[in-house]
């Protein structure tokens, strides 16, 4: 029987060509999976999401503005085939009480059942609150929600990579005043007592945050207290794309950003931020400070990484 499928299959190969063939048998052409999938990142693409965020204006929680990009990422995603959730909450700040909205993403691809996730792909899209400057935040927040959108599409060209991956965008990671242990980070530490509550924490073997990620002078500062075999494997992926130069560590102290909550729960995460930014929370953080190039080189790094290490 073998045989004769092998014979049947060999005359229609001859008959209708390659293609037709694929199409009949339901079958995809040779696609991103069987190619280099980090190199379908563009940078162009990325940018073109920032622009848009950056077009609404600032987005601090609770804006017209920030709803308008919460919409703008749904549309995105479930084009792509991810399906989205939105963890509402309420939480006191320095300025009463505010609600916040982290969107959850899991890719579905055409509706088929999906293994649950492994690994976190991480970004926060609000912008932080100013009294006296219009901050549009186009690489704090706008950089890194722009290139997970685009990381989103990429990975949806290879369903069983993307099955393994949650994406979280998460809301309030700006301090509404100054950051302290209850002011900032509101998104990331309500995903991750939802993790604990709900015993799901263990299911995740690690994650990446973006942040700040699209500086025209790109130069990616991780915290020193990463996770050393994890900042190992992201310098050899910088290493294979021949752009390792543009990755170090930040040497100032630590970093607390939305990758805080989830390394105290022992969710090993990296926090890939370009902290060396002159224009960080001024009026001058606008697009013309970010680049398609920088936007690419990350993306590209991040997509080596999980196909290398998440493949299997």
């Amino acid at each position: 029987m073998k045989l004769r499928c092998v014979a049947y299959l060999a005359l229609l190969r001859l008959a209708l060509g390659p293609l037709s063939l694929a199409i009949l048998l339901g079958c995809a052409r040779p696609g991103a999976a069987d190619q280099k999938l980090w190199e379908q990142v563009s940078g162009a693409k990325a940018l073109a999401h920032v622009q848009t965020l950056v077009d609404y204006g600032p987005r601090p929680p609770g804006s017209e503005a920030l709803e308008k990009s919460r919409q703008y990422i749904e549309r995105q995603l479930g084009e792509c085939g991810w399906k989205i959730t939105r963890q509402t909450f309420t939480d006191q700040t320095t300025r009463g009480a505010m609600t916040f909205v982290n969107l959850i993403a899991q890719f579905h691809g055409n509706g088929s059942s999906k293994p649950a996730p492994v690994f976190l792909l991480c970004s926060h899209y609000d912008t932080k609150i100013f009294d006296d400057i219009r901050f549009v935040g186009a690489n704090d927040g706008g950089s890194s929600t722009g290139l997970l959108l685009e990381l989103a599409r990429v990975l949806a060209q290879n369903p069983a990579l993307a099955s393994r991956i949650q994406l979280v965008f998460f809301d309030g990671e700006e301090a509404v005043e100054n950051f302290t242990d209850t002011d900032g980070l509101y998104g990331s530490r309500h995903f991750a007592r939802e993790l604990i509550t709900t015993g799901t924490a263990r299911q995740f073997h690690g994650g990446l945050l973006l942040d700040m990620v699209g500086d025209r002078s790109l130069g990616i500062t991780m915290p020193l207290d990463s996770p050393a075999k994890m900042v190992r494997d992201i310098f050899a992926a910088a290493d294979a794309l021949q752009c390792r130069d543009r990755f170090t560590y930040f040497d100032h102290g630590s970093i607390t950003d939305d990758h805080t909550p989830l390394n105290s729960i022992e969710i090993p995460t990296i926090d890939l931020i370009d902290f060396d930014y002159p224009p960080w929370h001024t009026a001058d953080d606008t697009i013309d400070k970010i680049g398609a190039e920088s936007l690419q080189t990350i993306g590209r790094v991040v997509i080596y990484y999980l196909s290398r290490h998440l493949a299997n």
